[in-house]
């Protein structure tokens, strides 16, 4: 039950800090700017800003774009493995979790907000004890607090200024990596040496480009031309040899004079250097493999299908189980706890290897001369399908080139 606080402060009239509006003293966002610190050239890097950074932003879209596209079911937590659509929280996580979202839409915001704040918060909103609604909450308004009795309470701004606090059981919490067990810690911030010097070479860059001199080339000789020759010059140029239409036209050169072209400097080079060692800095920040974040033009191939599982391997099944255990402590009561479970269905991502799995699972049922290592039920449990009544289909069975077998048992009979 949320009960709430009256504020200590009214709200103040705008602020503006380096380019940052806030409205007022009591906004949350102005507080975490004060956490946030300053880096390079005294600006301070929240969230929202380091989206401004192209790989960040394909870091951040690509997992919580992916956590959101997955299909989060309800079972029952038997050998049945069915689907629980009479639970209320299935319908949510399925359709709409509340008024003005669909379920890809709050998966992808939740997964977003502990990219870039390391915690994301809803608000369960239960009637006469059954989950209703998910409303997710900014982490910038969200205090976590623990009492003397280790219970835990989340004071929540609102957006007047006034406070609601909140028991533990009323909010739904994901959290990154904690070195305290309560509030996960930020990547961005963990992260703000490597953005900071991201943002200062998209700084040095920019100016190269509004300042610096960007010619191709010059022409040199060996005479004084006179100012009638030099703007004769000049404007054959332009007229000529500039723009679109006379790309690769041949120049005709006069008074001795020579084309030289520039070539990229030592320093133009150790720029891009510099600028991709961010970039796979950033990468490693949130576990996202170099030619997902379309850099390495060479790695799409033939091994495309391999760094697809490599990345649901290490890069997504952490953030799975994040989900499915702090939905189970928060949507279920003790007694659902012990026959529900969460489960994400990462088949929906290998669609585009479903002929590898087809040929796997086909080796480990016993095709092919293959010895069986699996049976059917336990191929149609990782696949999330119910278990089937046939009696051969928990027994593994002999591989038999040409021919159809039966089970041991069976053959014995």
């Amino acid at each position: 039950m949320a009960k709430e606080k009256k504020a200590k402060s009214k709200s103040r009239p705008r602020a503006d800090s380096g380019g940052l509006v806030f409205e007022g003293l009591n906004d949350p966002a102005l507080l975490e700017f004060i956490r946030s610190g300053q880096i390079g050239g005294g600006v301070g890097i929240d969230g929202r800003q380091a989206l401004c950074n192209a790989a960040l932003y394909r870091c951040v879209t690509l997992i919580s774009q992916s956590i959101g596209m997955l299909p989060l079911n309800v079972l029952h937590n038997d050998d049945g493995r069915e689907t629980a659509t009479e639970h209320p929280v299935w319908k949510l996580l399925k359709r709409q979790p509340n008024k003005f979202q669909t379920a890809y839409e709050f998966k992808s915001l939740l997964q977003s907000h502990v990219l870039q704040y390391g915690n994301a918060y809803a608000r369960v909103i239960r009637s006469r004890g059954q989950v209703i609604q998910l409303v997710p909450i900014h982490p910038t308004a969200v205090q976590v607090k623990q009492r003397d009795d280790w219970s835990v309470h989340y004071v929540v701004t609102r957006k007047d200024g006034g406070l609601l606090d909140f028991e533990a059981d009323d909010v739904l919490h994901l959290r990154d990596l904690t070195d305290d067990g309560l509030e996960g810690m930020s990547r961005v911030k963990l992260a703000k040496r490597a953005l900071g010097i991201a943002f200062d070479a998209e700084d040095a860059a920019s100016r190269i480009f509004s300042e610096g001199v960007m010619a191709g080339g010059y022409l040199s000789t060996d005479k004084a031309l006179s100012d009638k020759a030099y703007n004769q010059l000049q404007e054959s140029l332009q007229k000529r040899y500039s723009g679109k239409a006379n790309a690769g036209r041949f120049m005709i050169l006069e008074e001795g004079l020579k084309a030289e072209k520039w070539g990229n400097t030592a320093s133009d080079a150790q720029h891009i250097e510099n600028r991709n060692h961010q970039i796979e800095e950033i990468a490693r920040m949130f576990g996202v493999p170099r030619p997902l974040l379309m850099m390495d033009d060479t790695s799409w191939g033939s091994g495309i299908s391999e760094l697809g599982v490599f990345f649901l391997k290490y890069g997504l099944l952490p953030w799975f189980t994040m989900w499915e255990q702090a939905l189970t402590r928060s949507l279920l009561n003790p007694a659902e706890q012990d026959r529900l479970i969460f489960k994400f269905n990462a088949g929906a991502l290998l669609r585009g290897s479903l002929e590898n799995q087809a040929e796997f699972f086909a080796k480990a049922l016993g095709s092919g001369g293959h010895g069986a290592w699996m049976t059917q039920n336990e191929v149609r449990e990782i696949s999330d399908l119910p278990k089937s009544t046939d009696k051969s289909a928990d027994t593994l069975r002999q591989a038999q080139q040409g021919k159809n077998y039966e089970p041991e048992e069976s053959a014995a009979d």
